[in-house]
């Protein structure tokens, strides 16, 4: 796959780009999250960019996020969700020629893409998610469902029981890092640990992810030497948020007017993810405009059940199709 590094806004941002060998094209960024890096896309990309029975297919981007894998190391404090979707912006923009675009993302890729949709609206067609950011489950909800409260109460029970790894990297990511760094088997534990209790499988995570992606994956962690550098998004995006609370209290803090964002959204909800996601939850953050409920695979989506996620992916950009001719 065709593999590249450019300067955006001053930070070395690697990618991926392959072109469609449709007649006609739509653009779309795919972004990763953690413990992944971009190789959890590798094998929807193929899927992607073949045309469907009428031609369409699509440009696919596959950014690495600053701190992870062949990007750059930030160098300065701030590198948020929002800041990181500033630079993704200008990447498909300013130096791919991509005037509109659909996002999506899973993880800290959902975090950004919900963040291209309220700041960079101009250039979305859409978003397509796999998760509502989990800061959101941290707000007060006005009026909540039953199934917002069962979703929130069973949010609170898998931080506390699965949650220690975020609270270290929210608060204190470079002592971690130093263990992390320094041990190949202790970034093993960690990672792949996560492999196994986030993904749709049996009790090992080679039952939904192969032995040969595991390794890829934590070898891009280990030869760039990027612990410290991918956990810190965790801390610099608590940071955002602590802020941002201070100043539009009682509202939504990832918005700057203290509402949600206009960009039509779809989420693919897979079965075994970390978190059983009930629609009107979403709808208080994102303008839904598809809801599709997966029927096998776990957090890590497109390394789990590409196809279930490329067809998805399909169908949503067919809508916006025709929503678009309108």
């Amino acid at each position: 796959m065709a593999q590249f590094t450019t300067e955006v806004d001053g930070h070395e941002i690697h990618f991926i780009h392959e072109k469609s060998r449709g007649t006609t094209a739509t653009p779309i960024l795919l972004i990763h999250g953690w413990p992944d890096s971009f190789i959890r896309f590798l094998k929807i990309i193929p899927l992607l960019i073949a045309p469907d029975e009428n031609g369409h297919a699509f440009d696919v981007v596959v950014p690495s996020i600053p701190g992870y894998g062949f990007s750059g190391k930030p160098d300065k404090k701030g590198m948020n969700p929002k800041r990181i979707a500033a630079l993704f912006a200008d990447l498909m923009t300013d130096a791919l020629g991509y005037s509109k675009f659909i996002a999506h993302g899973g993880d800290w890729g959902s975090a950004i893409t919900e963040q291209l949709g309220l700041y960079h609206e101009s250039h979305l067609l859409g978003l397509h998610l796999t998760d509502v950011p989990s800061p959101h489950g941290l707000l007060p909800l006005d009026n909540p469902s039953a199934a917002e409260k069962a979703y929130l109460k069973y949010s609170k029970e898998w931080v506390e029981k699965e949650g220690a790894y975020f609270m270290e990297h929210n608060t204190k990511p470079q002592t971690l890092a130093y263990g992390l760094n320094d041990s190949p088997v202790a970034l093993a534990a960690w990672i792949i640990e996560k492999f196994r209790t986030w993904s749709d499988n049996n009790g090992s995570p080679e039952d939904a992810v192969s032995r040969d992606e595991l390794l890829t994956n934590l070898t891009i962690y280990w030869a760039t030497q990027t612990a410290l550098s991918s956990i810190s998004i965790y801390y610099e995006a608590n940071q955002a948020f602590m802020q941002s609370l201070t100043l539009v209290a009682n509202l939504n803090p990832f918005n700057k007017e203290g509402s949600k964002g206009k960009v039509p959204a779809a989420f693919a909800i897979f079965p075994e993810d970390t978190r059983h996601l009930p629609r009107e939850f979403a709808e208080r953050f994102f303008n839904v405009t598809r809801w599709t409920k997966m029927k096998a695979g776990g957090h890590f989506t497109a390394m789990e059940e590409p196809d279930q996620l490329a067809a998805d992916l399909r169908g949503f950009a067919a809508e916006l199709r025709v929503n678009n001719k309108n």
